[in-house]
Formats: C-alpha cells, structure tokens, sequence
C-alpha cells in the first residue's frame, strides 16, 4: 500500500501490552477496554502488514463499550488515537437524523474526519518545510521594515533613498564598516546594509515587540446551507469551493507585533512550499486506514417509536432510521468528500453509551452484529477516585498547582486530603446521581473556590497545603444538605 510508512507511524513498536501501560498512564482501571482497544489498534498494524492478496478481506472488529458517564469511555478513544496519531472524531449518535427528517445526516462525520485528517498532514508537513518558510516569513518581515527599492525606469531621476521606508534609522559605519562610505554609497548598497542590520536584529529577537501592518486573509464563511440540510452538503460544499476559486481572497489589514506576526505569515509561506495534492492523498490514506470514529450516546439511538427501549415520541419516529443509515458506513461504504472518495471499510468504529433504558440488544440486529466486541466498564470506586487524583499525568489535582504556580503559590495536597475528597466523591455519586470521574471536578472546584479567589489579590506568594480540615471545612455544611450537594456536589 503506498505511503505505508507514512500511515503508520507510531504502530511499528506498539504491542498490545505497551499500549495498556500507555492508557494507564491517564486513565484508572478498565483494563478489560483498555485491552480490548490495544487489540484493535495491533490489529491494525497487523492487517497492514499481512499477505497483500487477504489484506482488503480483514476487517476491524469494532467495539461498543458499555457504562456510566465520567468511567472514561471517551477518554480511552481519545488518548489511543493519540498514541497512533490517527484521524479521530467524536460525534453524538443523538446528532443525527433519518434521510428525510432535519439534521445531520450520518456520513458528515466521514467528511469532517477526512478534514482532521488533511489538518493533521499539513501541520506534520509544515514542521518539514519550517526551515525555509520561517526564511521566507524573515524576508517578508524585512521588507515591511525596509521596503526593496523600486526599479528606476531609464531617463527618470528619482533622489535618494526616497524608497527605504518612513522610518528607516540613519546608516553610521562602525567596527568593519569603517572602509564604507554612505556618501557615495548606491541607494541599493544602502539598502541592502540596512536590511542586512535589520535581519540581524531580527534573528537576536530585538524587534519582537515592534508593531508592523500585515495583510490577513478575512475569516472564510461557513458552508453553504441553501440547498437544505440532507444529502445536499457536499453540493453545498462543491458550490462554496467553485466560488471560492473565482471571487478573489479577501484580505484585512492588521497592526500586529512582529512576534504575532510570524506566526500569520509562518501559516501562509508553509501553505505554499507543501504539495497539496500529496498532503490530501495522505489524509486520504490515513482516514481509511487508521481513522478512527467514535460514536457516542449510540444507546439513546436503539429502540423505536414502538416503545421498546423508547419513550413512545418525540425523536424516537427515526431512531431505526439512523441505525439504517448508519449500518452501510459501518459496514463499510464509499462516501463522497470534497478531496475524493473515502471508503470506510477499515475505519475503526468505537461506540459507547450508558444503556440505562435501552439494551445493546435493542439496537437492529445488522448494527449488533457490526459491533462484535462488548466491553462492560466499571463503575469508579473510591479507591480508584484516590488514584484518579494522584497517578495520571493530567490528574486534577496536578492541573490546579501548575494554575496556581503561574501566579507564584505553591499547593500541595496531603494524602489525607485526598482520600477525604475521594470519600466525598464517591458517596455523592452513590446518593445523588452517578456522573463518574467528573464528579472530582465539581468538589475540587468548590473545595479551592475560595482559595482561587483570594489569589492574587489577598494571597500572593508562598506554600498552601491542603489537609482534610480544610476540605471538610469547605464541603462540611454541602456534603450534610442533601438538597444542596444535588445542584453544587
């Protein structure tokens, strides 16, 4: 397969043990999903260095996982497309309807992905041609800073350094320009010693502050919608595209600080040096070999208007519909983008939901039977809302004391602090409503409210720890209310 290389770049040396121990890395328990998902993610390197005349034939087994809010049902999906860095999506099966009702219909999710993809090439190519694009962005910062002279037209007197810009300082010699004269010095001489003081300048970071104007693009507009909201968008989409070609770019002017504008200009003169139809056969490539889409709240679709596994109303009329809309690109089918054509046979489809109401039985036997792997996630503990808090690399609790330490406090938490807060979290989801993991935001955020207030204003610098006075202190009177901790807990 062409390009193999380039699709599969962080799978080489992944097994699938790596890949759990990466996944524990930020998520507490659900080892058997965890493993489930580093099974699929192998597969796939497997699949694509398999015998070429069987390797269209293997198909990924996609996977339902099936739990509460807050376990990390999205988190596993995020964080494995990022160790692979492939194409993700997360969409809401809620979002979309039955061809021939209003809303989305399902294979926009297949075109957006192809949209993360190409974003994705491009930033890798970008980092590729950086050299001499941040050349190119130094050049055109230059001749903002000192125009180039004009060419003189024969028989035309024009005086003097009339085209080295408004405000361009005055040339003295010094050091190894004792030799130079600037009398009788040419006007391109002079300017070309201008720029060459000024690019020095530029490259020790003397000028960053300096305001320069700028040409920006003017923001695009979103896609058309005149054509209805089913089945036309890719028309909609061709039509933006073809006037998008005719009518010229509109541009705005900027003031902006030569440190800002690098950036615009860095994201202009990159777009040029790299080789669009290569960077979109990629995205292309990648979508439909590594992408990965996850399909949540895929439970509130099962069931019908019938009443089983449904409220009798409402939506429900076209939960079947988006089931039947949904299977072809699952299954996997051709799906027109405005890039090409994306197949979706080896997509990676993870769906999830709570499954409280409806059943994964309730889904339409053809969908179940695309969906062959069923992980069953844990409910959180208060064990593991203590390792929540202290083993990942993005723990909470990490998070607020690198907020914090930007304004020079130093926080800790104690261990008693700690398992107080994992206490609290866990009796609050048992009594109150279940929202997993998301519960240590709503009690950290109440038990530092006042602290993050009182910074910097009250408090400016030094250590502040966190002991289970404190937290009790803080969540003491919520926590024995029960009407209370229901809107704030």
């Amino acid at each position: 397969m062409a390009n193999q290389k380039q699709l599969q770049p962080k799978l080489d040396n992944l097994t699938p043990r790596q890949i759990v121990a990466a996944l524990d890395q930020f998520i507490i328990g659900q080892h058997a999903a965890k493993k489930s998902v580093a099974i699929a993610l192998r597969n796939r390197w497997r699949r694509m260095n398999s015998d070429e005349a069987i390797r269209e034939e293997i198909v990924p087994n996609n996977i339902i996982l099936i739990g509460p809010t807050g376990v990390g049902k999205t988190e596993i999906a995020r964080r494995l497309a990022k160790l692979a860095k492939a194409p993700f999506i997360k969409v809401e099966a809620t979002k979309f309807t039955e061809v021939g009702y209003v809303g989305r219909d399902v294979e926009s999710m297949i075109r957006d992905l192809t949209e993360i993809s190409l974003s994705m090439v491009k930033l890798e190519m970008q980092q590729q041609v950086k050299p001499r694009a941040e050349e190119m962005v130094e050049e055109r910062i230059l001749d903002l800073l000192i125009p180039p002279l004009k060419k003189k037209r024969p028989g035309t007197a024009q005086s003097r350094n009339t085209n080295l810009g408004f405000n361009q300082p005055t040339v003295t010699s010094s050091g190894s320009d004792q030799n130079f004269d600037p009398v009788s010095a040419s006007d391109e001489e002079l300017n070309e010693r201008t720029r060459d003081k000024f690019r020095q300048k530029l490259k020790n970071g003397e000028l960053e502050d300096r305001k320069i104007e700028i040409d920006v693009k003017a923001g695009s507009t979103q896609s058309m919608q005149i054509f209805g909201p089913q089945g036309m968008e890719e028309m909609g989409m061709n039509l933006q595209d073809m006037l998008g070609n005719i009518m010229p770019q509109k541009t705005k002017k900027r003031q902006v600080k030569i440190s800002e504008a690098r950036e615009i200009l860095f994201a202009e003169e990159a777009e040029k040096l790299i080789d669009q139809e290569s960077a979109v056969q990629i995205a292309l490539d990648r979508v439909q070999s590594t992408g990965i889409v996850f399909l949540d709240e895929i439970d509130k679709i099962a069931g019908s208007s019938s009443g089983k596994g449904g409220s009798g109303g409402g939506p429900d009329v076209s939960r079947q519909g988006v089931q039947r809309d949904l299977l072809p690109v699952v299954e996997g089918s051709t799906v027109t983008t405005k890039y090409g054509m994306v197949k979706t046979d080896h997509i990676l489809f993870i769906a999830s939901g709570a499954f409280n109401v409806a059943k994964p039985s309730d889904l339409i036997p053809e969908l179940q039977g695309r969906f062959p792997i069923r992980v069953e996630m844990d409910s959180l503990t208060e064990d593991d809302f203590y390792k929540i808090l202290t083993t990942p690399q993005n723990a909470l609790t990490k998070q607020y004391s690198a907020m914090l330490s930007s304004e020079g406090i130093t926080l800790n938490f104690n261990d008693e602090a700690l398992l107080e807060i994992a206490k609290i979290a866990a009796e609050v989801n048992r009594e109150v409503e279940n929202i997993g993991a998301r519960r240590l935001h709503t009690i950290l955020s109440t038990v530092l409210e006042e602290l993050l207030y009182s910074v910097p204003d009250d408090i400016s610098s030094g250590t502040i720890d966190i002991d289970k006075a404190y937290v009790t202190k803080q969540l003491d009177h919520i926590v024995k209310n029960k009407d209370m901790s229901q809107y704030i807990l």
